[in-house]
């Protein structure tokens, strides 16, 4: 229970700040998407480099303090963001003013500087609690262990929901500034309730106080062993060697001896992921986030100009919810009766069988795929046709406030860019049947995506060494940033409408892909979680 609500409270702050902070980034720019984008790269981009050295953080130290450490720079940097947004927003026009609008930069920075600290600190704390933490309080029952993971997707589930229409509501009926102290007062709160209920759990599972030593020559401290290679073991040097090797270090300037120490950590970071026996169900995981089949920004501005209508993306991303609470459910119940491996393949089987929705609505009537756009000839008139005819630029038409929500695996987040701009007022299509397969294919396969999921994230679980468990699920969530920082290049390079249809089958390309590693991986002759 203290679990549970501590992850609740947390989640909830994740997602309502998420929000909100791409919606405070697009008011400051004056209704621009540029902080939008640059905050998205520069968090995309943090935990994709970082993702290991944050993971050996967390397999090196204990684990109250690496999760106090991480919640109390993840809420503090989010209160300190607050409070300079309310500044900003209260008194920007003096700012303004202030070294000729450079002040106004600084504040920019500070900002972004601010929310990705907090968004690594949050991949920190949800790698030790929901990789590390759970496993060990269910006593590595597999039984338990699956029920803990089905129920904290589900708060997650819900909270992607009600998060942001509560943050949303505030701002929309009150102001920014308004908002901007609520997320504030939120955070305060969750930060004293989670400190207490995780110090609990702390103290009641005399399990966790036990952390086995990292015994993997690979994974080394970046401040004791970052001059060994990982092919010497201490005790195969001699004397001679050390020698000279102490004498190579004095010579190396310390900033420089840290950063090759930084740098060999990420390098047999990636090498432990590597040698993970749940290596190719991880990378297939990795595979779905290079989708845009699923209720993000770029899917919901294509919604917009088809003719649906806010309320009704509503109520679609509503119904989304629901069956992914439904995946959750169908999880349990195929783990019982067909194991965790085979549990992945059906799920697989599912998910990709309701994607055939998606790609038959590619061409039925209502599609506005047309590949002509993507001739070399119109290649100067960017998005646009020629001959007079008016340029395809379509944005949302509904309120920046309009709750964007992103939905993705529960291991990281990705911000709400919106890249559809200037639709014409009363633009619809001639039939809405494309669009409705597109969403019964994408609603209806939340069930079989959330299911496979959860079945991968216990493999990862239960497979990975106690000592690399950190390490490794933090290469994880840099392989998720990786490839969901390519399917917003591809859409980047396909912006138009008229090129969605391309997207939606490259999407299920790499889903495909994706599945057919895990598919690989569930042939194996022994693997472990069967």
């Amino acid at each position: 229970f203290l679990i549970y609500v501590s992850g609740a409270l947390s989640m909830w702050g994740d997602r309502m700040w998420h929000f909100a902070i791409s919606v405070f980034l697009i008011e400051l720019y004056g209704h621009n998407l540029l902080l939008t984008g640059i905050f998205g790269l520069v968090v995309a981009g943090s935990v994709l480099l970082l993702g290991a050295l944050i993971g050996d953080w967390v397999d090196r130290n204990p684990r109250n303090k690496v999760a106090h450490a991480s919640l109390f720079i993840q809420n503090i940097s989010v209160t300190v963001c607050s409070i300079v947004l309310m500044l900003v927003f209260s008194y920007k026009k003096r700012i303004e003013e202030i070294w000729d609008g450079w002040l106004t930069v600084v504040c920019y920075t500070v900002v972004i500087v601010l929310a990705n600290v907090a968004n690594l600190a949050s991949t920190a704390l949800t790698i030790a609690i929901q990789r590390d933490w759970i496993v060990v309080i269910t006593g590595y029952n597999r039984g338990h262990l699956a029920g803990m993971n089905a129920t904290m997707r589900r708060i997650d589930q819900v909270t992607n929901i009600l998060a942001p229409l509560a943050v949303g509501q505030v701002m929309t009926l009150s102001s920014n500034v308004v908002g901007c102290g609520f997320i504030l007062g939120c955070n305060l709160v969750s930060l004293i309730v989670e400190f207490i209920f995780l110090s609990r759990v702390y103290r009641i599972v005399p399990a966790l106080s036990i952390k086995p030593p990292n015994d993997n020559p690979n994974i080394q401290s970046i401040f004791v062993c970052s001059g060994r290679t990982s092919a010497c073991p201490a005790a195969a040097i001699s004397e001679e060697n050390t020698s000279m090797h102490l004498q190579e270090i004095s010579r190396t300037p310390v900033c420089l001896h840290r950063l090759r120490g930084l740098l060999s950590t990420c390098r047999e970071g990636w090498r432990a992921y590597y040698r993970q026996p749940v290596f190719l169900a991880g990378l297939g995981l990795a595979f779905l986030y290079t989708t845009v089949l699923g209720f993000d920004c770029i899917t919901t501005s294509y919604a917009y100009t088809q003719g649906i209508s806010g309320s009704l993306l509503s109520i679609l991303m509503g119904m989304s919810a629901v069956a992914g609470l439904l995946g959750t459910v169908l999880f349990t119940k195929l783990r019982k009766t067909c194991g965790l491996v085979n549990t992945g393949v059906i799920s697989s089987c599912l998910h990709l069988v309701c994607l055939l929705l998606c790609l038959c609505s590619v061409f039925a009537p209502g599609s506005p795929l047309d590949l002509s756009v993507l001739n070399i000839k119109n290649a100067s008139d960017v998005g646009g046709m020629t001959g007079g005819h008016q340029r395809h630029g379509y944005p949302l038409r509904g309120s920046i406030n309009q709750p964007l929500l992103p939905d993705r695996s529960s291991i990281h987040w990705t911000n709400n860019i919106v890249l559809f701009e200037n639709v014409p007022a009363g633009t619809e299509p001639e039939s809405y049947i494309s669009i409705i397969l597109l969403f019964l294919g994408v609603i209806t396969a939340r069930v079989g995506l959330w299911s496979f999921d959860l079945t991968v994230t216990q493999l990862l679980q239960e497979t990975i060494c106690e000592s690399e468990r950190g390490v490794v699920n933090g290469v994880q969530s840099s392989m998720n940033y990786l490839m969901d920082l390519l399917h917003f290049i591809m859409v980047i390079s396909a912006p138009q409408p008229q090129h969605f249809g391309i997207l939606v089958i490259i999407s299920i390309l790499f889903i495909f892909t994706g599945h057919t590693m895990y598919f690989l991986y569930a042939r194996k002759p022994s693997f472990p979680g069967s």
